[in-house]
């Protein structure tokens, strides 16, 4: 018989010899026989905790780099973390969080007026046409598989455009995201439009906690349909890695001028997770295959102390 359940025998008979009748112990114990074999069960089921060894990072463009265990977030990575940066397009994440909570999946849109590649010749869109009628369901495809800068726009300016936005640094501050401020819903530079690599990983966490969302980000491809099924649009996933390194799961790429190349993924490894985010990157793909490879080297997990 182990240490911990002679002490246990010992307490428990001990009750039952001093205290007679109707104490709560005996009562409790009585009629739960396997609760002190629970609650060992319990503190020996402890998540494990991530250990990073000594084995120096690689070398990787991004100015700033933040990898996080995400069951524990657990910090495991840091470049730059808490430093401000153009998000681009990983903008989109809060954009996506805020359309969750301001809409229903089946709610249908109608696009007042199209943006074209004329008018916008830089954006990143789906193709939506006037007149079109469109579920939200739909409009995040495009805006998390796409990154169609049309889906975010036509949502943020259905709901009215500056309550949303409102609602997008309400999410940011929600989420303790205290180094970012949002000034439009597609991640377009702008002055004061600004996050960090660690704030990402928050807004990245928070969007695969809601199942809802997170099977959007790991789609590498789908045709989707107005509600009349006049309109087809196909999306394809503008992340590289998705279906090319085992265990990326997807999540959020961006891209601008002033940002450079961003992304944010969501890596699975041996049954544990992380999020990685690379930002301001010459070559945010490359950068982050070599940050997947370090994990798979460096980081080990140990079980918790009791």
């Amino acid at each position: 018989m182990s240490g911990f359940r002679i002490v246990q025998f010992l307490v428990i008979t001990f009750v039952l010899l001093f205290y007679p009748g109707n104490s709560w112990i005996i009562h409790t114990f009585s009629q739960n026989p396997q609760l002190g074999r629970t609650v060992q069960a319990k503190k020996l089921s402890a998540d494990p905790i991530p250990v990073v060894s000594p084995l120096s990072p690689p070398y990787v463009s991004a100015e700033g780099v933040f990898i996080t265990d995400l069951t524990s977030f657990t910090p495991l990575l840091e470049k730059n973390s808490r430093a401000k940066f153009f998000p681009a397009s990983t903008a989109k994440i809060i954009t996506a969080l805020v359309v969750a909570d301001v809409f229903q999946p089946t709610d249908i849109i109608t696009v007042k007026k199209a943006i074209t590649k004329e008018e916008k010749p830089d954006w990143q869109l789906m193709g939506l046409v006037t007149g079109e009628r469109i579920t939200v369901e739909n409009l995040l495809y495009g805006i998390l598989v796409h990154s169609a800068n049309d889906a975010a726009m036509i949502l943020a300016q259905n709901y009215g455009y500056d309550n949303f936005i409102v609602k997008m640094n309400d999410k940011a501050a929600e989420l303790h995201m205290n180094s970012t401020h949002f000034s439009n819903p597609d991640g377009i530079d702008e002055q004061g439009q600004l996050t960090s690599p660690y704030d990402l990983a928050l807004a990245a966490r928070a969007l695969l906690k809601n199942p809802y969302l997170a099977k959007f980000v790991s789609t590498k491809e789908i045709t989707i349909s107005d509600v009349d099924y006049t309109h087809f649009h196909k999306l394809s996933n503008v992340n590289e890695l998705l279906g090319e390194v085992s265990g990326i799961g997807g999540l959020k790429t961006g891209y601008t001028e002033l940002a450079g190349e961003n992304l944010v993924s969501f890596y699975k490894k041996n049954g544990h997770q992380y999020i990685i985010v690379v930002l301001k990157s010459l070559d945010r793909f490359e950068d982050t295959k070599q940050l997947t490879k370090w994990i798979d080297d460096a980081v080990s997990f140990v079980p918790m102390p009791l």
